[in-house]
């Protein structure tokens, strides 16, 4: 199961806890291509209740004649709690603040890396002028671009850790869980920032519970108020992250594409696989390892196991 995945049978799980006290029936989690499915029972009334994973993260969606009390009370329960839960301020934080998002989680060559970014009212002024906003809303030649200005401005603080695969593939075997494997990249992060400036607010993107974060801390950055916000790239400080961090990414897959003579694509799809296989028949199976993360799925095809 995918980190993805797992995070979807959470939050579907979380709501099933939550209804199940108001005496409603559920069936066994079915799993779809892209969505976790489970049959809500009243009586002789029946909805169904999807949590959807996929590029643009979690989405949840009743299913059913919108007309029944119980879709109504379902709604009303999901819906209200998620609002109440998200309720997050649409403007930017009190400044000073440092942001921190990460990126090259979902494709299958490639590094972790996260960034984060240092801004003050006067730097976040001179980002938002600039445009800067979500990496996943650019190109590449504009993530190259946003990133060259937002390093050349010398108040804007930050720093990047760039996990290789080889290396990601060592943590993971000796972590065994994505999430915190992320937890410990982004204090690593916001330590690093914290010898270089005095802060006391960080924002990330939300990928998971707050104390992986917190918990990976050390004496100084546990001083923080630490906030993981869902769709947190909407704010300055966590957009300039977001593109420095994919920036990296992109440089990455640049270079590894020279050296190895082939182009080597972003993602999971069926061309990764086969430029995997290529590689792998080019230059032996252990160059596999310097290049990919070894417990994505895609490593049980290309090693045809």
């Amino acid at each position: 199961m995918t980190p993805k995945e797992e995070i979807a049978l959470k939050i579907l799980n979380r709501h099933i806890q939550i209804l199940a006290k108001q005496n409603i029936r559920f069936t066994e989690p079915v799993k779809n291509e892209y969505s976790f499915q489970v049959s809500v029972i009243e009586g002789k009334d029946k909805i169904s209740l999807n949590v959807f994973f996929g590029k643009k993260g979690n989405k949840i969606v009743l299913q059913g004649n919108k007309d029944l009390t119980l879709y109504k009370r379902v709604s009303d329960t999901i819906f209200g709690e998620k609002l109440i839960e998200d309720k997050k301020p649409e403007s930017e934080p009190v400044y000073p603040y440092i942001g921190t998002d990460e990126s090259g989680k979902g494709d299958y060559f490639g590094p972790l890396v996260i960034a984060g970014v240092y801004v003050t009212p006067a730097t976040g002024k001179y980002l938002r002028t600039l445009g800067i906003r979500d990496s996943k809303e650019l190109s590449d030649p504009q993530i190259i671009q946003f990133a060259s200005a937002i390093k050349k401005r010398n108040e804007i603080l930050n720093d990047v850790v760039l996990i290789s695969p080889e290396k990601y593939n060592q943590l993971y075997e000796k972590i065994n869980n994505l999430n915190r494997m992320m937890g410990w990249a982004h204090a690593r992060v916001i330590e690093n920032l914290l010898n270089k400036c005095d802060v006391s607010e960080a924002i990330s993107d939300k990928f998971g519970n707050e104390k992986l974060i917190i918990d990976s801390l050390q004496q100084k950055g546990r001083l923080i108020n630490l906030k993981q916000v869902t769709k947190a790239e909407r704010f300055t400080a966590v957009a300039a992250a977001s593109i420095l961090a994919r920036e990296s990414v992109i440089k990455w897959f640049n270079i590894q594409s020279k050296k190895y003579k082939i182009k080597i694509p972003k993602g999971s799809s069926s061309e990764v696989e086969q430029t995997a296989k290529q590689l792998m028949g080019n230059y032996g199976e252990e160059i596999i390892n310097k290049l990919v993360k070894m417990h994505f799925k895609t490593s049980s095809k290309v090693f045809n196991k």
